[in-house]
C-alpha cells in the first residue's frame, strides 16, 4: 500500500513539474503546422481577426499564439495584434476579436488569489453590444488565475467561469494526462463546428491540456462536455495542491461552447494550448495542437474560426 501511495505521489509531482516547465519554457513552433489543402480565403483576403494584447495576455500573436496567428493567415484570414483597450472604434475594424488568457496587472508574476477582472465595466459593455449587433468573439481563459480575470466578461454572455484546474478522475484519482473529448462518448457534441462543411472537416476528437471547467445559462451551443467523475481543484496559488485543496465536481460542465448571441456569435473555451503549437521543456517536446494525439485540433481551430466568420 505504501509503495502505491509513493508511486502516486511521485507521478503527481512529476506531472506538476513537467507542466510548470512547459509553462515556463513554452516556445512557439510554426515549423510543424499542417498544410491547409483548401484555404477558406485567398491569401490576405479574409476577414480581419484582432488578437487582444492590451490586458497582460499570456498568449499574444507574436509569442505563444504566433502559431495560432500563422495557421489562420495560411487559411486566408488577416490577423493583427490589438494593443488597445476595447472600444467601439477598435471593434469597428475587425470581424472577429480573440482574447486569450488576459490577466489583471496585480497577477503578473503573482498567480494567486485574488484575481480581479482584467476588463473594465465599459469594455465589457462595449464588447457585449458589439457582439449582439453582429460581431464575433473568441474568448479563451485557461486554468486559475485566468478564469478570475475574465469571469465578469464571460458572465456578460451567460457563461460562468470556475477559477480552478479541471481534471478527469479514474477510480477516484485524478488523471495526469491530456483530456480527450470524443464524439463517440458524447463528450464532444454534434455541432456545426464539429460537423464542418464536409466529411473531410468532420471532428471526432479534440484534445485539451488541463484548463478550467465552466457552466452556461443556455447550453444549446455546448461543444466539449466533461465526463462523469471530472473535478476542478481550487488552490489559492496556481499549481499548489495538497490534501486541503478544495475541489468541485464538474461532471457535465463545459470546456467549450459556441453559440449565437443576438446577431453575432461567441466561441468560449477553457483551455488555450489546444489552439497553438509549441515546444516545451529542455528537450523541446511538441506541446499543443501538433502533438500526435491532437491530430484533429488544427482542423477544429479552422472550423471554429470559419464558423465565427459566418461561412456556415
Amino acid at each position: 500500500m505504501k509503495d502505491e501511495v509513493l508511486k502516486t505521489i511521485t507521478a503527481l509531482l512529476l506531472f506538476i513539474a513537467l507542466t510548470q516547465i512547459a509553462f515556463g519554457q513554452q516556445m512557439p513552433d510554426t515549423t510543424s503546422l499542417p498544410k491547409i489543402d483548401n484555404p477558406a480565403f485567398a491569401r490576405g483576403q479574409g476577414p480581419l481577426i484582432l488578437i487582444d494584447e492590451a490586458h497582460n495576455n499570456f498568449h499574444t500573436a507574436g509569442n505563444r499564439y504566433l502559431p495560432f496567428a500563422t495557421f489562420l493567415r495560411n487559411d486566408g484570414f488577416r490577423v493583427q495584434p490589438s494593443p488597445h483597450e476595447i472600444t467601439e472604434d477598435i471593434l469597428r475594424e475587425c470581424a472577429i476579436l480573440v482574447i486569450s488568457n488576459a490577466l489583471h496587472a496585480s497577477n503578473l508574476g503573482n498567480w494567486q488569489l485574488p484575481t480581479p477582472s482584467a476588463f473594465s465595466e465599459q469594455e465589457i459593455r462595449t464588447l457585449r453590444e458589439w457582439v449582439a449587433a453582429g460581431g464575433s468573439l473568441m474568448l479563451i481563459a485557461d486554468h486559475m488565475p485566468m478564469p478570475g480575470a475574465a469571469a465578469e466578461l464571460a458572465a456578460a454572455f451567460g457563461v460562468h467561469f470556475n477559477n480552478g484546474f479541471a481534471y478527469e478522475t479514474e477510480n477516484g484519482v485524478r488523471r495526469q494526462r491530456p483530456i480527450v473529448f470524443k464524439r463517440a462518448d458524447g463528450s464532444l457534441a454534434d455541432h456545426p463546428i464539429t460537423r464542418g462543411r464536409s466529411a473531410h472537416e468532420r471532428i471526432d476528437s479534440v484534445v485539451t491540456f488541463t484548463g478550467q471547467a465552466f457552466q452556461v445559462e443556455n447550453d444549446s451551443g455546448a461543444l466539449m462536455i466533461f465526463r462523469d467523475g471530472s473535478i476542478s481543484l481550487m488552490p489559492e496559488v496556481a499549481w499548489q495542491f495538497d490534501d486541503k485543496t478544495d475541489s468541485v465536481a464538474v461532471s457535465g460542465w463545459l470546456q467549450g461552447v459556441a453559440a449565437d448571441f443576438g446577431e453575432g456569435r461567441i466561441a468560449i473555451f477553457g483551455e488555450a494550448a489546444m489552439f497553438t503549437a509549441q515546444r516545451a521543456g529542455p528537450q523541446g517536446r511538441p506541446f499543443g495542437m501538433t502533438m500526435p494525439q491532437a491530430q484533429q485540433n488544427p482542423q477544429f481551430l479552422l472550423n471554429v474560426m470559419r464558423w465565427l466568420a459566418k461561412l456556415y
